[in-house]
C-alpha cells in the first residue's frame, strides 16, 4: 500500500526549530524576498516605484531617492502596522499551514504566546490572502463537481420533553444557518461560496464554469436547471455513491475537510466568518500535495502581496 503523502519525508520541509534556530534576522530577509522577488530582496517605493532607497537599519525602514517616501517591508501588506517580531509570524505561518484541517486560535495563541485577539486577527487576515488564491477570476472547466453543505443555526433542544420544539418549522430557526456551495473541478481546483440555500449554486455556476464544462451533481431537484446550458451527469446518493466514473466524492473530500475544521478544531463558525473558513479549507484542498516548506512561503509572499484590508480595523472594539 502506498504511503500517504502527509506520512511522507517530502511533506515535511519547515520546522519551528528550524524558524527559530534560523532567528530574526533570516526571517527579516524571507519577508523582504517574498515582498520583492523581482528585485531579490532589495526595496522598492510602493508609492512611485522607485528602485533607490536609503536605508535605515535601526528602524528597519527605507526611504525612497525619488519621493522622499518612508516605508517599511510590511507597508500596505497585510502586516502592516504589525507589532510581533518577524520570527512569530513566520512561525504562526508554519503552524497555520500545518495544521491539516485547521487550527483554534487559542492554540495558536498558546503556541505564539500572545493574545487570543492578535491570534484572531492574524490568522483572518491570513485567511485573505488565501482566498486571493482561491478566487482568481478563472473559470472552471473539465469535469466540475457541485453541491452544498448546511453548516450553523443549530437549535438546542430543550432538557424537558414537553417543552420541546419541532425545530424543523420556519418560526423556530434561528436565521443564522447557512450553506457553502462548492463547485471543484476534477482532480482541480474549488471554489467556496456561502449562500442561504443551495439552488442558488445554479446561478453561480452559470458565473464560474465554463459552457463546455461538464457538470456532475446529486439529484436535488434544483439541479434540473443545469441541464439547460451544460452536460449534466446525475448520482443519486440513496443508490449509490459512485456510478462508472459519475460521483460527487472530490467535493464532498472538500465538505468533509471543512466540517472536521469547523466541528473539530473551531467548534462554532459565525456565518459572518464562514467565508473565510471556507476559503482556508480550499486553499488547504488545493494545495495538499505540497510541502508544509513550499505552503508557508507561498502563503507569505501571497500575504505580502495583499492589500491591507480596513474589515478588521476597530473590529474589537465594535464586538464590545
Amino acid at each position: 500500500m502506498a504511503q500517504h503523502f502527509l506520512l511522507s519525508a517530502a511533506s515535511r520541509t519547515l520546522s519551528l526549530r528550524a524558524i527559530y534556530k534560523a532567528g530574526e534576522e533570516a526571517a527579516y530577509e524571507t519577508f523582504r524576498k517574498m515582498r520583492w522577488s523581482e528585485t531579490d530582496g532589495e526595496a522598492v517605493c510602493p508609492r512611485c516605484g522607485c528602485c533607490e532607497s536609503y536605508d535605515i537599519p535601526t528602524r528597519r525602514k527605507f526611504k525612497c531617492k525619488g519621493c522622499g517616501h518612508q516605508f517599511s517591508v510590511t507597508s500596505g501588506t497585510v502586516f502592516a502596522s504589525r507589532k510581533m517580531a518577524f520570527v512569530d509570524l513566520l512561525a504562526a505561518i508554519c503552524l497555520i499551514v500545518n495544521g491539516a484541517k485547521g487550527m483554534s486560535m487559542v492554540q495558536l495563541s498558546r503556541d505564539l504566546d500572545c493574545q487570543y485577539k492578535t491570534a484572531f486577527v492574524l490568522a483572518h487576515k491570513l485567511r485573505e490572502a488565501m482566498a486571493l488564491e482561491v478566487h482568481t477570476g478563472e473559470v472552471l472547466d473539465g469535469i466540475v463537481e457541485v453541491d452544498g453543505a448546511y453548516f450553523g443555526g443549530h437549535i438546542r433542544p430543550a432538557n424537558r420533553k414537553e417543552d420541546r420544539i419541532d425545530r424543523r418549522l420556519a418560526q423556530y430557526q434561528t436565521g443564522t444557518r447557512r450553506v457553502v456551495v462548492a463547485l471543484r473541478e476534477r482532480d482541480g481546483r474549488v471554489l467556496p461560496f456561502v449562500a442561504k440555500a443551495e439552488a442558488e449554486g445554479v446561478e453561480l455556476a452559470k458565473q464560474h464554469v465554463d459552457r463546455l464544462a461538464t457538470i456532475s451533481a446529486d439529484e436535488a431537484s434544483h439541479w434540473d436547471l443545469l441541464h439547460a446550458g451544460w452536460k449534466v451527469e446525475r448520482i443519486n446518493h440513496s443508490v449509490c455513491y459512485s456510478d462508472n466514473g459519475i460521483h460527487t466524492n472530490m467535493v464532498e473530500s472538500f465538505f468533509s475537510r471543512l466540517r472536521r475544521m469547523v466541528r473539530g478544531q473551531h467548534h462554532h463558525v459565525s456565518h459572518q466568518y464562514l467565508y473565510q473558513y471556507a476559503n482556508h479549507a480550499a486553499w488547504l484542498e488545493d494545495h495538499r500535495r505540497e510541502s508544509n516548506g513550499a505552503l508557508a512561503l507561498g502563503l507569505v509572499e501571497a500575504a505580502m502581496g495583499s492589500r491591507v484590508s480596513r474589515v478588521w480595523k476597530g473590529y474589537w472594539q465594535r464586538a464590545a
